[in-house]
């Protein structure tokens, strides 16, 4: 049972997400019948499962919430933006009794919002817009990417009567039932109850008419539009029956056939009210007292199967799309998928060693085998990142109404995939950064209109990819860095040297010094000097890097490039001494052949690569190995953030494609090393980390280009 209930939890919590999203969706379009179905369906489901699993505060609790929103969807009432509020405070709380379930209604807060819902609920408190109550000051825009044609599909009920002299008018009836059931998933049902005996039958004349019960994607219109020719002399009655979300995992009501028969008009709820008394099935009784025809309750029967049969396509096609899996079973599958890579190697060398071509045609196809494993496997990790950007619209909302401004929330690139654990590390940066660019970037109303700007600023969030790595970007449009006053806070600081000349981009990146701070009042969301150099530390964590881009009045760019997976990398394999080590290949430039008479031609540990003056470091001083030093060295040169830098080498051996492992509890903190890799001869390679050697003191004396 504890297992149960802690699945339950799990999937609350994802339900409590979703319906997060779609609150912020439903407050950008007030009157999406859709978007208010969906909220409804989300918290009659959370009822429904709270009970099962003895949550009976939630269940009440979200009972409440369902009257509401049952009301707004009858057209009882009008959304508002204190509704919004007051259903985002209802999930905070709904997450708090899931983590604490001695937590119930007689809570303070929990009170006094059931209190508020109670009073919409009963109707005593409208929800119908004043002249005095002001706009929500969030409007968020998002870029939506087209459903696919199974998330927006209905279920329509045609009943088509055609004029009886209609094929002397030269229309077949049969081409327009095909061209119906052309439009998708239908059940046809033939009404013969209006034909005559066969002496007074004119072969000319049509006496059946139809029920189509069709699940579609096709407008209503575009139904219409197959009776153009006939809707003047017929009788068309188009009906939606149901919505067919397959997003959605909540099941639809299959109607019972009395309800479907008062639906059509078939007979009166009174009489059916009579009917219940009797024992025998409801079609039966109505027939057997003419209550209704054999083909209305055949029809109804048809009805009832096709709504059930979609709905058994729906779990189907849920089943099929997606599968729970704890992230502990897929980090395993992973370790194993390295290993499987690492005893591929060994085989491979084997098999080269032996010289055997059949020993190595079967090392070749356990190979690709094992590559289209390894790649497989890293394509269970991805999740794309609109995961995480659709999370920052509660977020802009509740920040710029608090400090009074006015904020629209862009987002592109959803789709874009990342490793989870990198989706997971990058959540605390972006918070970090989006707060800062409503505090210190986007203007106040009052202030953005006299400099001519649409009183609503714009915090617009990115992704794209750019080789094997994703680009996220998160731009404003308020008023700039201005860079002169970080550097006069940098030179109080001790951070630049005053009178020096520095790049505008050296001059920003103290940005993310230690406290560093230009605020001259902290407020609750900033000034204290805490957070950007967190972001930075957190990023280059993630082997990534941050960049800088502003123009005073136009808005700040912050650029993030971050690796597609942490599990895998291109590297470049190099050895000094008996030590192999492995460089990230996406901060190497180029490999140069170097002598001794190079190194030495400066004083300092700088050499002049065409006429560059670039500063190096020896990786065998570095790490104290020993041995001879060849005459003639490799020099790889890194760079990150426009700094230069070489690394002298004995040897580059090639590129390797590298399964990253930690190096566990004891190592985790060794400086200028992020990892290690096993290779194919079972030789251990340790993965350098450049951004560590970046910060060296050769660096900071010399001052990398």
């Amino acid at each position: 049972m504890e297992n149960f209930e802690e699945l339950f939890i799990q999937e609350s919590l994802e339900m409590l997400e979703e319906l997060e999203a779609s609150l912020m969706e439903l407050e950008e379009n007030p009157e999406d019948e859709n978007l208010i179905a969906k909220v409804f369906r989300i918290m009659h489901t959370l009822k429904g499962s709270s009970a099962m699993f003895g949550f009976d505060a939630i269940s009440e609790f979200t009972h409440k919430i369902e009257d509401v929103y049952d009301r707004l969807r009858s057209g009882k009432m009008r959304l508002t933006s204190h509704l919004i509020d007051l259903s985002l405070a209802a999930c905070d709380q709904i997450k708090l009794m899931l983590s604490d379930k001695s937590l119930g209604i007689s809570d303070v807060r929990i009170a006094k919002i059931l209190d508020d819902f109670q009073l919409l609920a009963e109707g005593k408190r409208k929800l119908l817009p004043t002249e005095n109550e002001s706009k929500p000051y969030i409007s968020l825009t998002k870029k939506q990417s087209k459903k696919s044609d199974l998330s927006s599909e209905r279920i329509y009920r045609i009943r088509f009567k055609p004029n009886q002299d209609i094929t002397r008018r030269g229309v077949n009836v049969s081409f327009i039932i095909q061209e119906l059931t052309d439009l998708g998933t239908s059940t046809v049902v033939a009404h013969t109850f209006d034909i005559p005996n066969l002496e007074e039958i004119n072969p000319e004349l049509i006496y059946v008419s139809w029920d189509i019960i069709i699940t579609t994607n096709k407008t209503e219109e575009a139904i219409r539009d197959v009776f153009i020719f006939v809707e003047e002399d017929s009788v068309i009655d188009i009906s939606i029956i149901d919505e067919v979300d397959m997003d959605d995992d909540s099941e639809f009501e299959c109607k019972r056939i009395g309800q479907i028969l008062i639906e059509r008009g078939d007979i009166e709820p009174e009489e059916l009210n009579r009917l219940f008394k009797d024992r025998k099935l409801i079609g039966q009784v109505m027939v057997e007292r003419g209550l209704a025809h054999p083909d209305m309750v055949e029809s109804a029967f048809a009805e009832q199967e096709h709504i059930r049969k979609t709905n058994q396509k729906k779990r189907q096609v849920a089943a099929k799309a997606s599968i729970r899996v704890s992230a502990e079973k897929l980090d395993r599958l992973v370790d194993l998928v390295g290993e499987l890579v690492t005893l591929q190697s060994k085989l491979t060398q084997f098999a080269i060693s032996k010289g055997s071509d059949d020993l190595l045609r079967i090392a070749e196809e356990v190979e690709r085998l094992a590559w289209d494993m390894r790649d497989n496997t890293m394509g269970l990790r991805m999740v794309p990142i609109g995961t995480l950007f659709s999370k920052f619209k509660r977020l802009v909302r509740e920040l710029s109404s608090d400090i009074g401004k006015k904020v629209v929330l862009e987002m592109s690139g959803e789709d874009t995939e990342l490793d989870k654990n990198v989706i997971e590390l990058l959540n605390d940066p972006l918070v970090h950064i989006i707060r800062n660019s409503i505090d210190h970037g986007i203007e106040p109303p009052g202030e953005r209109k006299a400099r001519g700007k649409s009183e609503y600023g714009t915090i617009s969030l990115s992704a794209k990819y750019s080789g094997a790595d994703v680009i996220i970007s998160i731009s404003d449009d308020g008023k700039g860095i201005d860079i002169e006053k970080i550097r006069k806070k940098a030179e109080e600081k001790g951070l630049l040297t005053r009178g020096q000349d520095y790049t505008d981009k050296e001059i920003l990146d103290c940005i993310f010094s230690p406290g560093f701070s230009t605020s001259e009042n902290v407020s609750k969301i900033s000034g204290r000097g805490v957070g950007m150099d967190v972001v930075k530390r957190n990023i280059e964590s993630l082997r990534g890097n941050i960049e800088i881009d502003t123009q005073i009045g136009k808005g700040t760019t912050i650029i993030l490039r971050l690796p597609l997976t942490l599990a895998i990398i291109d590297g470049l394999l190099i050895k000094t001494g008996d030590s192999t080590f492995v460089i990230p290949l996406p901060y190497i430039l180029e490999c140069v052949q170097v002598s001794t008479h190079d190194l030495s031609i400066f004083s300092a540990d700088v050499i002049d690569i065409r006429g560059e003056a670039i500063p190096f470091i020896r990786l065998r001083d570095r790490f104290s190995i020993h041995g001879r030093t060849p005459d003639v060295e490799m020099m790889v040169v890194v760079e990150e953030n426009g700094k230069k830098l070489g690394i002298i080498v004995d040897s580059v051996i090639g590129e390797h494609q590298t399964v990253i492992k930690n190096l566990g509890g004891a190592y985790e903190k060794i400086p200028d090393i992020s990892g290690v890799t096993i290779l194919g001869n079972g030789d251990i390679a340790l993965i350098l980390d450049v951004s560590a050697l970046m910060s060296v003191d050769v660096l900071k004396t010399k001052g990398g280009v």
